[in-house]
């Protein structure tokens, strides 16, 4: 990882930036597995805990709709837009706070409390990458 970083602006504007480098160009088989806890007593598991053949998934984003919606908030502010190979770095430029919390408490209504989502990638069914998001919707 490059950087991995939130950004406040101000006081109601932050966004996050992530930049993970591939050292390895022409990668054609990315696995992703996604999971969410919440804290009560330590992190427990909430909702999801589910890993999606990237390369499959980009080809078709309706094959999986629990993917599609959170791939479909990190589409626009991402290059994570076009199916395997990949052969550039991964990017995830000023993605706002505000529109994460909207998708997550209007679209997809969570309850309040803190939160862990959790995201391993893996190339050639080896782990390459761990991203953890610790954050709060209150």
């Amino acid at each position: 990882m490059e950087y991995c970083f939130i950004k406040p602006i101000n006081r109601t504007y932050k966004y996050v930036s992530v930049r993970g480098n591939i050292f390895q160009r022409n990668v054609t088989k990315i696995k992703m597995n996604f999971s969410i806890s919440k804290r009560v007593n330590g992190y427990r598991p909430f909702l999801y805990n589910i890993t999606v053949d990237s390369c499959r998934f980009l080809r078709n984003t309706s094959s999986h709709p629990t993917a599609e919606f959170f791939y479909n908030i990190l589409k626009s502010h991402s290059n994570l837009n076009h199916t395997c190979p990949y052969d550039h770095d991964v990017i995830i430029d000023k993605l706002p706070i505000g529109y994460i919390n909207h998708q997550l408490t209007h679209v997809l209504p969570f309850p309040e409390g803190e939160y862990l989502v959790e995201t391993y990638w893996f190339a050639y069914d080896i782990r390459r990458a761990y991203v953890g998001f610790y954050g709060t919707i209150s």
